[in-house]
């Protein structure tokens, strides 16, 4: 008796766990399943887009193979002064995780988003929509020279 007990048990927390949807009172169902995501997306949910070089006067950026050492310091130097009131470097905040970035963003994308974000978000399809994602958390324009935010950008190759 004990025995058909336990696996009567087992059987009904197994069938409970798996996949079930409730429907609540009020309408609604609550799927317990859990889901894949569709196609490539960054972990925030916006799209992937290596193609999209953003909307400033960054038109071009090839990295050299190495990273720059004396370069990085300097950026982070600068993100841990600045960048890390809303970013984190491998969880979300404010704003996105920096660790990987370059894996969903061109390297022009980033240095226009850290030179001309105002204009990003105006204009910028993946900015607009991180815009969104991170409830109208606008990043804000910190007036950086071209060589600080390419030095920022090689600290974020480090990543």
């Amino acid at each position: 008796m004990r025995r058909i007990l336990l696996l009567f048990t087992l059987a009904v927390v197994t069938a409970s766990c798996g996949g079930k949807k409730e429907k609540k009172d009020d309408g609604f169902e609550v799927s317990r399943a859990k889901t894949e995501e569709k196609g490539a997306q960054a972990s925030e949910g916006v799209p992937v887009d290596l193609d999209n070089r953003g909307v400033g006067p960054i038109k071009n950026l090839d990295f050299p193979e190495e990273i720059n050492a004396e370069m990085a310091a300097r950026g982070e130097a600068t993100f841990n002064a600045i960048c890390v009131a809303c970013h984190m470097v491998d969880q979300r905040m404010i704003g996105p995780a920096m660790k990987g970035v370059y894996e969903r963003r061109s390297p022009e994308w980033v240095m226009n988003m850290i030179l001309n974000p105002d204009g990003m978000l105006k204009e910028d399809p993946i900015a607009k929509a991180l815009l969104k994602e991170y409830n109208n958390a606008i990043m804000l324009n910190q007036n950086l020279t071209e060589e600080q935010a390419r030095d920022l950008a090689e600290y974020l190759r480090t990543l």
